[in-house]
């Protein structure tokens, strides 16, 4: 009895030990992988940026590097103007228009492109730009880059306050630290914290014919 017992346990250990081996070798064949070599081979997939709060879904506010450029600037108006802000107006959501709009009616006392000098123009702009900080007062002097409208007849500075320059009394185009930072390549513009505007209309003009 003693014997066969004996044979029997020596049976059951052949049987356990050799997946035991072989487990063993499979772990020294194949490590448990580096985390980091794991990160390296699938790196996380680049996030989108999200709409900024109380903007529309699918909205992303245009926030352009300081390296933009004036022929950048130049080449993307639709309309190029200086003038005064004469009024502005608050419009509600309608079954024509979804969203709320602010009118903002300029006269116009130089123009470059799509516009006339002396002509009133006014321009419709997302109620979200304006809450934004993108506002407008009576009696402002301001020269505007301006894309061409929306589908819905809207439209906004391009890349935001960089294309927004102020007008002195003297009608002098003022450039701000921003524009002297993101226009600071520029042969004309470049470096100057004001121009007139027949200069600064020559530089748009030369901007607007490079490649």
């Amino acid at each position: 009895m003693h014997g066969s017992s004996c044979s029997c346990l020596l049976a059951l250990s052949s049987l356990i030990l050799p997946p035991a081996a072989l487990r063993a070798q499979s772990a020294q064949v194949n490590p448990t992988p580096n985390p980091a070599i794991q990160l390296s081979l699938n790196p996380p997939r680049p996030s989108l940026p999200r709409p900024a709060p109380g903007f529309p879904p699918g909205f992303l506010p245009i926030t352009p590097p300081v390296t933009v450029g004036f022929p950048l600037i130049a080449r993307a108006a639709g309309t190029i103007f200086s003038g005064t802000v004469t009024a502005i107006a608050r419009h509600p959501p309608t079954r024509g228009q979804a969203i709320e709009t602010v009118a903002i009616t300029f006269h116009i006392e130089n123009a470059i492109r799509g516009a006339t000098s002396g002509q009133s123009l006014t321009i419709s702009q997302w109620i979200g730009l304006w809450s934004a900080g993108q506002r407008y007062q009576v009696g402002e002097r301001v020269l505007l880059f301006l894309y061409p409208p929306s589908k819905l007849g809207l439209t906004s500075c391009v890349g935001g306050t960089v294309g927004r320059f102020a007008i002195d009394p003297w009608g002098r185009v003022l450039l701000s630290a921003q524009h002297l930072a993101a226009f600071r390549a520029d042969p004309v513009v470049g470096g100057k914290s004001s121009l007139s505007f027949g200069d600064f209309a020559l530089a748009v003009r030369r901007a607007s014919k490079e490649n």
